[in-house]
């Protein structure tokens, strides 16, 4: 008999495991409490601008190898798009300099000793001060590893950081960060090429994962909030959604992907992060200038990073829990002006959408790190998943693919026990 997982939450983390486990030969059931599927990392039709949209602007690396073989898997590699090498550039708006941060391939750092490939104004013994950093515990602050001060913190440790763990760099996790840059800087340029989906997240990441599930046999619905889970003999007998109740066999499983406060309510005494950070996005109906950078990072403005697609600007601002309550049209008008001096634009403000998360990530501090569980559960058919369960790294997409799939590899496990 065919076994059936259950997979409570239709998030990237949630879908990652269902298509890992459709693709072993199980019968995969998704239940999505909203009318949605994707939760952070979704595509959708915004009125205002008359565009499709990104719920935010998600970065992906060459080097996050679990984000690369899950879009393989589902056929859709080709729509995450970037440069043939690993280059970054940069705008420092108060000092009105741009650069361009060029890594070259290999594991040997040879950038940082080119001036014309490293940040203006430092120097290579500016890199190695970071070591530190690097082998970090996950219980050390940033602030603690190394010197929050400086030309290349604030040119570049400062907006990558900021921009991975969500937090004020000084206050995140040493351990998070070190395991950012093990991942990416440190495995050198093949691992760092930035890959953005032009055609939306949607198209790339989610629908293709649906249908891939669907294909297998399995399903995908929304509206399906998982309410109560029942419990007998060290495992999950039920699961109630809604008014339906639905058995479950002695060789199905459960894969609880849904967000931290969710998990609490339904596995009492699970312990969770419990505080979290904001990211502010904004999207403007404006073609860009031709040539104009896909990505550009943004020293000394408020917003972090302009993201050039055909049809629009978009921007992210990370730990935007200051922006939150800002009036809609000042935040637009005031990130509308710094997109401005980044793309050398005289233009009055076009179409915009203001995208704020209040709990956008779980708050990438050490104490809060410490909270997060693991995939495993008391429960002996009972998995969790999600970028905020220890996966050892931020909440990143990359995270959320891998947690997805160190949960399907559990459900895995127990069929040979």
């Amino acid at each position: 008999m065919q076994r059936t997982v259950h997979i409570a939450g239709g998030g990237i983390s949630g879908l990652a495991a269902g298509v890992r486990l459709a693709d072993a030969g199980y019968l995969v059931r998704v239940h999505e409490a909203a009318q949605q599927v994707g939760g952070r990392c979704r595509s959708y039709f915004d009125g205002a601008t008359n565009l499709t949209i990104d719920n935010g602007n998600h970065l992906v690396l060459s080097g996050n190898h679990n984000v690369l073989a899950y879009a393989r898997k589902i056929g859709s590699e080709a729509g995450l798009q970037g440069p043939p090498e690993a280059e970054f550039q940069f705008i420092d708006l108060a000092a009105d300099k741009r650069w361009t941060l060029r890594i070259n391939d290999g594991r040997v750092p040879f950038w940082v000793f080119d001036r014309t490939r490293r940040v203006p104004d430092t120097s290579p013994a500016d890199y190695f001060a970071l070591a530190p950093l690097i082998w970090a515990s996950a219980g050390t602050r940033v602030g603690d590893a190394i010197k929050c001060e400086g030309v290349l913190y604030k040119r570049l440790v400062l907006p990558l950081l900021l921009a991975a763990l969500n937090i004020d760099p000084p206050d995140g996790s040493a351990g998070l960060a070190g395991a950012i840059i093990r991942e990416t800087l440190l495995a050198g340029g093949q691992a760092c090429r930035p890959l953005i989906a032009r055609d939306g997240l949607s198209s790339v990441l989610i629908e293709p994962a649906i249908d891939y599930i669907r294909a297998r046999g399995g399903s995908v619905d929304v509206g399906h909030e998982v309410r109560r889970l029942t419990m007998a003999n060290g495992g999950v007998t039920e699961l109630a959604l809604g008014d339906q109740t639905i058995a479950l066999g002695p060789e199905d499983a459960v894969v609880m992907a849904v967000p931290p406060r969710s998990a609490a309510t339904l596995l009492p005494g699970l312990t969770v992060p419990t505080r979290f950070r904001a990211i502010v996005n904004a999207h403007f109906r404006f073609v860009p200038p031709p040539h104009h950078p896909q990505m550009i990072g943004v020293v000394n403005g408020l917003i972090e990073w302009l993201f050039a697609f055909p049809d629009r600007f978009s921007i992210t601002i990370s730990g935007g829990d200051r922006l939150v309550d800002m009036p809609r049209e000042e935040l637009a008008r005031a990130i509308w002006k710094d997109i401005c001096a980044v793309a050398g634009l005289k233009a009055e403000m076009p179409a915009w959408q203001i995208v704020r998360e209040r709990r956008a990530t779980f708050e990438a501090s050490p104490e809060q790190n410490g909270l997060r569980p693991g995939a495993v559960t008391a429960w002996k058919n009972l998995f969790l998943a999600g970028d905020w369960t220890d996966t050892g790294l931020p909440a990143t997409i990359e995270g959320s693919v891998r947690s997805g799939n160190r949960a399907a590899d559990h459900v895995l496990k127990t069929r040979s026990i």
